[in-house]
């Protein structure tokens, strides 16, 4: 879609080139920063998913291409990281000139494939069907931003292939970075096919970012009223989620779509036909007096006496629905609205039988059962639609009734907001399902600034925890550098010592400071590199005269480094007396060697290479391979509850508060927030695999809920059904 933008009754003063430039190149700069985060946490998922399809492949050689990227990944997660980053920016900054260099003028036209090769043609049709999920998903966003940018820098419309934050720049910079990271060509076509919505990076918090950067500078405050009306619309059109499972989904059609007439000859509400596997039903929304009228009775009953008893009475029997439906007046109800309040019935009973909700909460859970009852009659969207506002209520509740301070009872804040909003279900709920929304809405944005409060109140554990994750980063970085180097055999016995003892904590302080000095990175493996050339065999006269004019230089920067680690013990100098012994070896050397002798020395420094690298493959211990259990660990996000075995026999639940970029640290906190700790992948994992922790299972409890329901229903009509043939 093309973003257009009548400009020419509301141009301001027009904004100096310069300035202009800066803006955008500032706007560049912004876009970098929000994605880092996302970057630093890329590596591991990207290494989850590829040992994901080399354990389902059944192509032998695309299955160890994918395990061997997967490996390549893990342990060089950091290296990845600034690949990435610094790809983005860059191919971000040639965007935005294109952008800004063609303002006002003629532009390029990037759809041009005349002087294309195939290849790259293929590519951008791939790269191109891989992001259109993207920019649908983010639609929104790119075209309020592509009417800024338009607006900025004096367009009338800017056309999709001209966007600078395009989804399409995203991918690329990670492709490429991929294909600057991997050695092995082969792997360079496994990234893109991999990429779906789940491992592409997050573009609102960017998108964002950049637009609310615009605004601040006075561009487009407020968007033209077609962008509102294009947005809405496209919200509308967001597809609904029904159950993945064909045989239960049948099931709920058959009994919410039940033939026949109401009692009493009143019309069945006229349903929508019972199509494919993936659509789900619709009812119309027919409120019919006599059975509404009797609801909202009762609801109202219930309210007055909740009131009355000051919010602390007795809560709504479980048995609730069953004896509305035996008491309902003659005639008002139809064998769907049966149904209808049987499914509901074993759902709430389902709910209150979870042993992980509080009983306070179960009680306020269960004054929704009326609400919830009309909300299911009115749509039975409820079934098959996760995201049906009233389902969100009930989910929400819930999940956030683990938070619930019991010590503070009903006096706790999380508690009394809970309470306030099933209150206000209870006293305006009548047939607009919207009060739902507002009240998921509102309990939604309670829990995510007491979350927030929450890591402001851990700001000093996460930043530790970031400077530890950071250092551990570092320093595997570095050992794969130093292992690439002396793996092949051919480096001498004492400077390999020397660089897996001294050099990785050089090279653990290079690359932790990349981000502040970036040639630090590159000036410590250049010196490392010098080093090894340096203890190589010199056999030619040019060789060792290059040698004796590099050695002062590689010294000096040598000792430099050094410095900077602190290593001043007698170790130092001993290294130093054997490295000048080495290097005073290769020169005096004869230098006039035969053809012949030149390739004996050479075989003989190849065979004890080889022999090296052999005996250091054979003393090397393979990784063990990832199990379920470190699989698990990237399913965790912060706001989940996980409960741990304590001495005692009891269990401990806690919230996990923060998970670090990298995935190698969770920090969690009590439910009084008076006691947090941090533990690492490898120990969580290993908690869970010893059954010393698990997952608290709150999330989707109604998806649950229905599926036991379904389940018990079908196990019952099979009973009757034996006995009736009995």
């Amino acid at each position: 879609m093309v973003t257009t933008l009548n400009t020419a009754a509301s141009l301001p003063e027009a904004m100096p080139a310069t300035h202009r430039a800066e803006l955008l190149r500032s706007l560049v700069s912004l876009a970098s920063a929000a994605a880092n985060p996302q970057l630093e946490a890329y590596a591991p998922r990207l290494a989850a998913a590829l040992l994901l399809q080399s354990e389902q492949s059944a192509d032998s050689k695309l299955a160890n291409l994918s395990f061997n990227a997967a490996n390549l990944l893990k342990k060089n997660a950091y290296p990845f990281y600034f690949l990435v980053s610094g790809r983005l920016l860059a191919v971000l900054q040639q965007a935005m000139r294109g952008l800004d260099h063609a303002a006002g003028g003629m532009r390029e036209h990037d759809g041009d494939l005349s002087l294309v090769s195939y290849e790259e043609i293929e590519s951008r049709v791939l790269l191109g069907n891989l992001c259109r999920p993207l920019a649908e998903k983010h639609a929104g966003q790119l075209n309020a931003l592509g009417m800024r940018l338009a607006f900025l820098t004096g367009r009338e419309e800017m056309a999709p292939a001209e966007h600078p934050f395009r989804p399409e720049l995203f991918v690329q910079a990670i492709d490429e970075a991929w294909r600057e990271f991997n050695p092995d060509q082969d792997s360079y076509s496994l990234l893109l096919p991999l990429l779906g919505l789940d491992l592409l990076p997050d573009l609102s918090p960017i998108l964002k970012g950049v637009n609310d950067a615009l605004i601040a500078k006075g561009i487009l405050p407020q968007l033209p009223s077609s962008f509102q009306i294009r947005k809405t619309a496209a919200n509308r059109e967001l597809p609904r989620a029904v159950s993945s499972d064909p045989a239960l989904l049948q099931q709920l059609r058959s009994l919410l779509s039940a033939p026949g007439a109401m009692s009493g000859g009143a019309p069945l509400a006229a349903q929508a036909p019972a199509a494919g596997a993936g659509q789900a039903m619709h009812s119309l929304p027919v409120a019919r007096p006599q059975l509404f009228d009797y609801l909202a009775g009762l609801q109202k009953a219930m309210f007055e006496r909740h009131v009355a008893d000051d919010g602390t009475g007795t809560a709504p029997s479980m048995a609730l629905l069953g004896n509305i439906k035996r008491q309902t007046p003659p005639g008002a109800l139809s064998a769907v609205d049966e149904n209808t309040i049987d499914l509901l019935g074993t759902v709430f009973d389902v709910i209150f039988r979870d042993q992980h909700i509080a009983p306070e909460i179960k009680s306020l859970i269960g004054f929704l059962q009326v609400p919830v009852l009309k909300a299911a009659l009115l749509d039975k969207e409820f079934f098959f639609d996760h995201a049906h506002p009233a389902r969100r209520m009930i989910d929400v509740l819930a999940k956030a009734s683990v938070g619930w301070d019991e010590k503070e009872g009903a006096r706790d804040p999380l508690f009394q907001a809970l309470k306030r909003n099933v209150e206000r279900v209870q006293r305006e709920f009548d047939q607009q399902v919207s009060v739902f929304s507002d009240v998921v809405s509102d309990l939604e944005a309670f829990i995510r600034d007491d979350e927030a409060a929450e890591v402001g109140g851990l700001a000093a554990p996460i930043d530790s925890a970031l400077r530890q994750e950071k250092l551990g980063q570092a320093r595997r970085a570095a050992q794969t550098e130093v292992a690439l180097r002396i793996g092949s055999g051919e480096v001498v016995a004492f400077v390999e010592t020397f660089l897996e003892n001294r050099w990785v904590p050089v090279l653990t302080i290079a690359y932790a400071r990349a981000e502040s000095q970036p040639q630090a990175v590159s000036s410590a493996l250049k010196t490392m590199d010098d080093l090894i050339w340096s203890v190589k065999p010199k056999i030619t006269l040019e060789q060792r005269k290059e040698l004796i004019a590099k050695l002062p230089s590689m010294l000096a920067m040598l000792n430099k480094w050094l410095n900077l680690v602190e290593w001043d013990d007698s170790d130092r100098l001993q290294f130093f007396a054997e490295l000048a012994e080495c290097h005073a070896s290769i020169v005096r050397a004869p230098v006039n060697l035969s053809p012949e002798r030149q390739l004996e020395l050479a075989l003989e420094v190849a065979q004890k290479a080889a022999e090296r690298r052999l005996e250091k493959q054979a003393a090397a211990k393979p990784e063990p391979p990832p199990d379920e259990f470190v699989e698990q660990l990237a399913q965790l996000h912060s706001g989940m509850w996980l409960e741990f075995a304590q001495p005692d026999g009891s269990q401990k639940k806690v919230k996990l508060a923060w998970v670090s970029p990298m995935r190698s640290l969770y920090i969690f906190t009590t439910r009084d927030r008076q006691e947090s700790f941090s533990i690492s992948d490898l120990d969580l994992a290993q908690a869970f695999r010893q059954h010393g922790a698990s997952v608290v299972p709150l999330a989707g409890l109604l998806d649950r809920a229905l599926t036991q329901a379904l389940e018990d229903m079908g196990a019952n009509d099979a009973q009757h059904q034996a006995v009736a043939l009995a």
